[in-house]
Parts: C-alpha cells; sequence; structure tokens
C-alpha cells in the first residue's frame, strides 16, 4: 500500500535537548501508528513537527507525494493534516455545533450548507449530536475529548494526529472513545499517542517507541508490547528480565 505520509531523518534539537533523532517511518490511509515512550521521549514533539507547530532541523515530511516540511500549519491544515490535543481546547463561548463549523469552515474549507451538514455529520459520528446546542466550556471531560477530536474530524484530514487523548478518561470512557476512533479509521492514516496500553492495542496496526527523540523499535502491537526494550525503558528492566 502506498504511504500517505513519510517522515525520514527527521531531526531536532533545542540546544542540548534532542526532541527527534534521525526518525523515520511510513503510514498508509487505514492505518494507526501507536506511539509510545517515556515522558520527554519526544512523542508530542514529533506531532508538533508534522503539524507545523515546530520546524524540523533536518529531515523530510511527504504527504501524498508533496514534501509539506517548510510550509506554515494552516498550509498543512488545508493539505489534510489535522490534530487532537492532550488537553481539549475548544472554543469554551461556542456552542459544540459551532466549533465544529468552525473546523468545518476554516479547516476544510467549507461554506454555507455543506459546511453545516458536514458539522452535524461529524457530531453524529463523534456521539455529540444531542449536544450540539451546549456551550462547549460546560461539557464533561469526555465530551470534550470527543469535541477535540469532532474538531480534527470536521478538517476534513487525510493524517490525523492525536495526542493523548484518552488521558483522564476511566475505563468505560476509554471503550467509548476507542470505537469512535475505531469508526474513522479506514478513511484516514492515525498517529496516536497513548499510554493506556490497551487502546492502542485495540486500534493500532503498528506500534512506535521513542527513547530520547529516536525511534527504538516498531512493529506489531502485542510484539512490541511485550519486548524487552519496552521493558527496559519503562521499567528499568533489562533484556533478561533482572532490574
Amino acid at each position: 500500500m502506498e504511504p500517505l505520509l513519510r517522515v525520514s531523518g527527521l531531526c531536532k534539537r533545542f540546544g542540548a535537548i534532542v526532541v527527534a533523532d534521525d526518525v523515520e517511518f511510513e503510514l498508509a490511509r487505514g492505518e494507526c501508528l501507536g506511539v509510545i515512550g517515556p515522558n520527554g521521549a519526544g512523542k508530542s514533539s514529533l506531532l508538533n513537527l508534522i503539524v507545523g507547530l515546530v520546524t524540523a532541523d533536518h529531515g523530510s515530511i511527504v504527504l501524498d507525494g508533496v514534501e509539506i516540511s517548510d510550509l506554515p500549519p494552516h498550509r498543512r491544515a488545508r493539505m489534510g493534516v489535522g490534530r487532537a490535543f492532550q488537553i481539549p481546547q475548544p472554543f469554551t463561548h461556542l456552542s459544540v455545533y459551532e466549533n465544529a463549523l468552525v473546523a468545518a469552515s476554516y479547516g476544510a474549507g467549507l461554506r454555507g450548507a455543506a459546511a453545516s451538514d458536514w458539522s452535524m455529520d461529524v457530531l453524529r459520528r463523534t456521539g455529540l449530536e444531542g449536544k450540539a446546542e451546549k456551550l462547549a466550556g460546560a461539557l464533561p471531560l469526555i465530551d470534550r475529548k470527543r469535541l477535540e477530536f469532532a474538531k480534527a474530524l470536521a478538517s476534513k484530514p487525510r493524517l490525523i494526529l492525536l495526542d493523548e487523548i484518552a488521558a483522564g478518561l476511566t475505563e468505560p470512557e476509554v471503550e467509548r472513545l476507542v470505537a469512535i476512533i475505531g469508526t474513522v479509521k479506514a478513511d484516514h492514516a492515525i498517529i496516536w499517542i497513548e499510554h493506556i496500553p490497551h487502546a492502542l492495542r485495540a486500534v493500532s496496526d503498528r506500534i512506535l517507541v521513542l527513547n530520547f527523540g529516536r525511534k527504538v523499535l516498531e512493529g506489531p502491537p502485542a510484539e512490541v508490547m511485550d519486548s524487552a526494550v519496552v521493558r527496559e525503558i519503562y521499567m528499568g528492566l533489562k533484556a533478561d528480565g533482572v532490574a
């Protein structure tokens, strides 16, 4: 399958701190790449580099055959890069529907009835249709998380970047969120940073492990999660299982 996203030789440092050290991977439409690693491993920085909030020192980011490394964030958004943040960032004074409409209008470039119809379709897909008229600032955490995902989806992305979107949710809420993400996976490429292993196992096709900005492992979820490398990074255990 031809990759939608190709990242090659991606490097970024802030002084002595390296957040991306020759990172490379490919991702096709219909695939979900889970990303794990300890705090400070460079996970969120990787998403910031792809979305354009941070400019790489070296390397290449190619989206559907087009180099986007030097493009500003709004150009990348119009080309199909959507982002959902760990801490939801709704327009609190606007309704749920109006939040989705802003994304549809300025992210997807839709107008009039097309923007309105698409916004409501996205709210249906994310379980928010019944709360369309509620103020975003009054939503409980699970619905703010859903709205964060809905805003990303409303921009009509081809690539969706999810940054610990399940953090802080109860187990039933995580299950509902995983189900929603699973329903849109077939039509998108997804990169999902998460610290909840079973959530990643449920959706991801592959998992990439970062440590100090460098990719140390990439492979099938079960194989990666059970690897000695992951045990050592997270728990300080050596390859033979002895601390």
